[in-house]
């Protein structure tokens, strides 16, 4: 018999294969929704299923249910068993390598038997896979590229994936009796694209009760190693997590220590050291005196420096970047925060490639406390979204207006514009003109190689009219690498042009980088942080923006869209310059 974890990771394969075959991602998102809930359930399955009461667990609906019940009484799934048996083998492990299609899949398993990564890669060496229908030897050569980077990958998953295993495993800490204090710590608390493990840290007087409570959570699948104030575990999902406990007085240098990268803490500890301190995680130290750190700022005040926020304790670069800026300006600006944003930009509705109404994408912003929202879907160019040809832009301008009466937040005429392989934009200057917002964004012939891409990119953004560089360099975080361009040319002409440039809060972008966000800022560049949202949760991304932004160090007078919304529209107005 199956228990909920062996359930949950077949829902898991499920959601992934349909994902593959190529069906509705909302439809395949429900496993992975399914498999999240099993894996927190406490109730007993079993009895569940008996009472046929499944349905009643938040996530699983009538047809999940019956899957879920089939498992637990017979240890098979029908459904699962047709997919593996329709796709080829070896689909699971071979959808993970970059340029790899269901349809490439298929054609090489039945020319050439390949059901694994190691025998793609055999024949792609021995030139096999050039010969078979529709491939050739740019695609072989592709391939190789693609298995390269599959076999350099780590472990790591995406910083969205990771919160989502890890908010509800910090809540579970933070409910146990013992604990006073809990937080994460590690590459999550630094915001940063991928996550290698799960760091927490807790404060309590009992470690081991809290450890106790710990390995409890419903999440936890294995404990790999306990001991009296540290203990790790792998997670259901496969990620793994570690929870530091210590006394409440060696909290807050405990959590800045599991916060920091290794290099930032060596180059901190380095520092201290010039001062005759002492770093480690319980503290500072003269000698045999532990200094009060009650605080992670009072950590700082001992050594001299200016704080430094979580995000930016990544190098040793971080720690002089910090140093300079207080010598200029006495007291570092204060870094861009959720609070600050007070406008959703770059958001897309049904008139394009997005699942919600004009209305409906305005009301939540509503919602959450925003003054204005970009109404920017995608552009003529851009046909497999259901770009907005002219036929229909004024049709999606009168809908505009008759929502603008119903809601207060402001709407925004706007539209993420191809920057098409000339440079230009793909709407005509004269309706340009008419428009609050422009993104200018790439979506094709990404592959152009870094002079046409630099040239491409220039053109676009010394057109007369103003815009915003949306998703900058057009990357998918452990998918698709940033296209090829000279970045600092470009930033360049963004910085003497009418231009902006977006720091984009699809956690499946995250772009641009933060080393890009630091080399604009040098130039006086200013940004917006976006959603790039295509329905109305997606809105709540903005974290994710304003996250990227700290880490390249933006402050909020650099950010266009924490200004009001009459402030805003006028710096972003596209009409070309006279």
């Amino acid at each position: 018999m199956l228990d909920k974890l062996d359930i949950a990771r077949a829902l898991r394969e499920t959601g992934t294969l349909l994902l593959i075959k190529g069906e509705n991602p909302f439809r395949a998102r429900a496993y992975e929704t399914g498999a999240e809930a099993l894996e927190q359930l406490t109730d007993d399955l079993g009895a569940l299923v008996r009472g046929k009461k499944l349905t009643g667990i938040k996530g699983i609906g009538p047809a999940l249910a019956a899957q879920i019940a089939e498992l637990y009484q017979t240890g098979r799934s029908g459904q699962l068993e047709e997919l593996r048996a329709e796709l080829p083998s070896g689909v699971l492990e071979l959808a993970q390598v970059p340029g790899m299609s269901l349809k490439r899949m298929k054609a090489l398993h039945e020319a050439l038997g390949i059901g694994s990564v190691e025998e793609l890669k055999r024949a792609c060496l021995a030139g096999k896979v050039r010969a078979v229908k529709g491939f050739g030897a740019k695609t072989e050569a592709s391939l190789l590229e693609g298995i390269a980077r599959y076999e350099a990958r780590d472990e790591r998953v995406l910083l969205v994936d990771a919160l989502e295993a890890a908010e509800p495993l910090l809540a579970h800490v933070r409910g146990c009796e013992a604990t006073e204090q809990a937080d994460l710590a590690g590459s999550i608390r630094r915001w940063e694209e991928t996550v290698a493990a799960i760091d927490l840290v807790a404060a309590a007087d009992d470690a081991a009760q809290v450890i106790d409570c710990f390995v409890r959570s419903p999440q936890v699948a294995e404990v790999e190693e306990r001991g009296d104030a540290r203990c790790r575990v792998r997670l259901s999902g496969g990620l793994r997590g570690e929870l530091l406990c210590v006394p409440p007085r060696d909290y807050a240098a405990a959590l800045h220590h599991r916060t920091g990268a290794p290099e930032y803490l060596s180059a901190l500890g380095a520092l201290a050291r010039e001062l005759g301190l002492t770093l480690d995680e319980r503290g500072l130290s003269r000698g045999k005196k532990r200094l009060s750190v009650k605080t992670e700022e009072d950590l700082y005040e001992h050594i001299g420096i200016p704080y430094i926020a979580p995000e930016l304790r990544e190098s040793a670069e971080d720690i002089v970047a910090a140093i300079e800026r207080a010598a200029r300006a006495g007291r570092a600006g204060e870094l861009v925060e959720e609070g600050d944003i007070q406008g959703m930009v770059h958001c897309h509705t049904v008139y394009s490639d997005g699942k919600n109404t004009i209305e409906e994408m305005a009301l939540e912003a509503e919602a959450m406390g925003m003054k204005y929202l970009t109404i920017t879907d995608h552009s003529p160019a851009a046909h497999y979204a259901n770009g907005v040809g002219l036929d229909r832009l004024k049709q999606q301008w009168d809908e505009i207006a008759r929502v603008q009466e119903r809601v207060s937040v402001k709407l925004l005429r706007g539209t993420e514009s191809d920057i098409l392989e000339s440079g230009r934009l793909d709407y005509p200057d004269a309706i340009l003109e008419q428009l609050d917002v422009v993104i200018a964004s790439i979506h094709s012939r990404m592959k152009m190689d870094a002079d046409q891409m630099t040239r491409r990119l220039v053109s676009a953004m010394r057109l007369p009219v103003f815009k915003i560089w949306g998703h900058a360099l057009g990357r998918l975080i452990q998918r698709r690498e940033p296209f090829a361009c000279r970045v600092e040319e470009v930033l360049d002409a963004v910085a003497e042009s009418r231009a902006a440039v977006e720091v984009n809060g699809d956690p499946y972008r995250l772009d641009m980088e933060p080393r890009w966000i630091k080399e604009a800022r040098k130039r006086g560049i200013r940004f917006v942080v976006s959603t790039d949202a295509h329905s109305t949760n997606a809105l709540h991304n903005l974290r994710f923006g304003v996250g990227t932004a700290r880490r390249g160090g933006l402050r909020r007078g650099e950010v266009l869209n924490a200004l009001g919304p009459a402030a805003f529209q006028k710096a972003v107005r596209p009409a070309l310059a006279r």
